[in-house]
């Protein structure tokens, strides 16, 4: 399916920092809670993610991170999910997060 330049910029990806991390013991899968700094305009949003693969709180705290800013907040749970944070399937379809191979200002939207 092809889409439109207008389309694509309807889609909101935005860089942050993630500033905490939590167990999320409820989720059905195992899964983290997430809150990522998006810089001084957005500020800071959470959400979960079934990361527990590949990553822990010591390897997430302080990495940047690609997410969608712009989708309506979901209830995962007792959970309320902001954003969603992006990534990649591994060849076991484990997700591998997008992040920057550079530090850049939280905030900077994909283009």
């Amino acid at each position: 399916m092809t889409i439109s330049f207008d389309d694509f910029l309807k889609v909101d990806v935005r860089v942050g920092t993630i500033v905490d991390v939590q167990d999320f013991p409820e989720a059905r899968k195992p899964a983290l809670k997430l809150w990522v700094d998006l810089g001084a305009d957005i500020g800071t949003r959470k959400t979960s993610a079934q990361i527990t693969k590949y990553y822990t709180r010591d390897k997430l705290i302080g990495r940047q991170v690609a997410a969608v800013v712009n989708f309506p907040p979901k209830q995962v749970g007792k959970f309320m999910s902001e954003i969603l944070v992006l990534g990649f399937p591994d060849v076991d379809g484990e997700v591998v997060l997008l992040g920057v191979d550079h530090d850049v200002p939280n905030g900077g939207r994909l283009f």
